[in-house]
């Protein structure tokens, strides 16, 4: 009797001496089988599999499909429809199919692969059809009567949306960066990936800040009433269960309606905070946002691997060509502590008994004697024996940093509350600005002109990070607006500029 395939036998053919020509032999059945042809004979396989190279000998390829027979992943039987001659009834003819171990195996492969090649993305799409699908929503609870059909075809478009969106998200946020792909790229292709991931993140950033709000209203307001709605659906597809008694259908119904509230928690915790946790969307944006340094650092490794491995000799020996070319033993002094780093380190604060701080950039001939306790080169331990000495108290330094950011913050808001009026005002019009005024204004004003394709077109776009909305609209050529600084006059052509706050 024959015994049944083990699992780790329907896999050796992947590390057999013959893999290709076993993969190609099983890849031409799974082909096979998603045309609707359960059976194929030898030659067949010969004529329509996808050979490496040369076509194999006709005894090659009967070798290799008794063998996968032997591993379980095929299974034959007699071929009788050829038979004309009593020599051919003796023949050992066969036909063969996948067997139920064969198909999961090319199942599990083929999922793989497509896993491997899934790029992560960020649907922008996603967001448009969640938005559309809650609108749909509304409009159903909105019905003197509950449609259960129409309301389970919503919410599983809803759901199998939603789950994309996620797991794509999930895949993008688990390393955007294509470190990968990069390496092997050369720098003309790095820089136009650059370009091009930057719109796609601007894009979707500016997307996502839109939707998230009007997505996140639609789930407040939906959330008390989407009680019956998620019954319904569990009533619906209870009825489809296997037959059993009243308790069983309840249990059944009853497992349904936790299922649907479960996925329905998630889409809401998705666009909206739960207690003290941020909402997903807004982890997904700050991981956006986070991925454009990551490109910048992909971007210098790629350019420190063009310029070649470091080669100390090679660098010691410029050094020395660099002394001799010094004029005078103080330019060689002066090399000589910026080639070392041996510049003053009072900071570091050995001498603890020391009355005074003194400042990193004394000299040390300037400086009182710097006592080192005998331990240090005895031990390697600088701290002698004994208590330890007292923790300097600095909350007179505290205090003055939190007044000094206190005022900061009190100034950079005093700015938004200036120039974010959503309001549009002329560029000759706005007076003097302050320096935290006028650096907001540079922020903006830059992010806006990145977007101009043209001197006399007008922009309109959102914030790198998401919190205004601008509007430049150019004026006349011969227009002219100057704006007062502290630091100087800033002055160019007038514009029209509209900052609006985001929602």
């Amino acid at each position: 009797m024959k015994k049944p395939a083990q699992a780790r036998d329907l896999f050796r053919h992947l590390t057999a001496d013959k893999a290709f020509l076993y993969r190609s032999v099983l890849e031409a059945f799974a082909a096979a089988k998603r045309q609707y042809r359960l059976q194929l004979r030898p030659d067949e396989v010969l004529a329509e599999a996808a050979w490496e190279g040369a076509a194999p000998a006709i005894e090659e390829v009967n070798a290799a499909l008794s063998q996968l027979a032997e591993w379980g992943n095929l299974e034959s039987q007699p071929d009788m429809a050829r038979v004309t001659t009593l020599a051919d009834y003796y023949r050992a003819r066969f036909l063969y199919r996948l067997s139920q171990g064969g198909e999961a195996v090319e199942g599990a492969l083929d999922h793989f692969e497509q896993a491997m090649k899934r790029r992560a993305e960020l649907q922008t799409v996603a967001l448009e059809d969640i938005d559309a699908r809650l609108r749909a929503l509304r409009t159903l609870l909105d019905l003197p009567e509950l449609d259960a059909a129409k309301l389970h075809e919503v919410l599983r478009d809803l759901t199998r949306v939603f789950e994309s969106l996620a797991e794509n998200a999930q895949s993008f946020m688990a390393g955007v960066a294509r470190s990968v792909e990069l390496q092997r790229a050369d720098v003309a292709a790095v820089i136009g990936y650059k370009r091009r991931l930057i719109d796609y993140l601007d894009r979707f950033i500016g997307d996502l800040v839109h939707r998230s709000e009007s997505i996140a209203n639609a789930l407040s307001d939906l959330g008390p009433r989407m009680r019956p709605a998620l019954l319904a659906v569990a009533q619906r597809e209870a009825r489809d269960a296997a037959p059993g008694d009243a308790q069983e259908q309840t249990a059944e119904e009853a497992a349904r309606y936790l299922a649907w509230r479960e996925r329905w928690q998630g889409l809401s915790g998705w666009f909206m905070a739960q207690g003290h946790a941020p909402a997903q969307g807004e982890l997904l944006r700050a991981r956006a946002r986070a991925a454009i340094p990551q490109l910048l650092a992909a971007i210098a490794a790629v350019n420190e691997r063009r310029s070649g491995r470091s080669d100390r000799s090679a660098d010691f020996r410029i050094l020395a060509g660099w002394f001799l070319g010094c004029a005078d033993d103080a330019e060689a002094h002066r090399l000589a502590r910026a080639a070392f780093a041996l510049n003053p380190a009072r900071h570091l604060a050995f001498n603890s008994s020391a009355e005074e701080s003194l400042p990193a950039s004394t000299p040390w001939a300037s400086a009182p004697p710097l006592a080192i306790h005998p331990r240090l080169r005895e031990y390697g331990e600088a701290a002698p024996r004994g208590p330890q000495a007292r923790v300097k108290v600095r909350d007179q330094e505290r205090a003055a940093l939190a007044a000094q950011l206190e005022e900061e913050s009190r100034q950079v808001e005093a700015a938004r509350a200036r120039l974010a009026t959503g309001r549009p005002a002329r560029l000759s019009e706005l007076g003097v600005l302050q320096p935290q005024e006028f650096g907001l204004f540079l922020s903006l004003l830059g992010e806006a002109l990145a977007e101009q394709p043209g001197p006399d077109a007008v922009v309109e776009r959102a914030t790198g990070d998401g919190l205004f909305r601008v509007r430049l609209q150019p004026l006349e050529p011969g227009t002219h607006a100057t704006i007062e600084t502290p630091a100087g006059a800033f002055t160019g052509r007038d514009h029209l500029l509209t900052v609006t706050p985001a929602a």
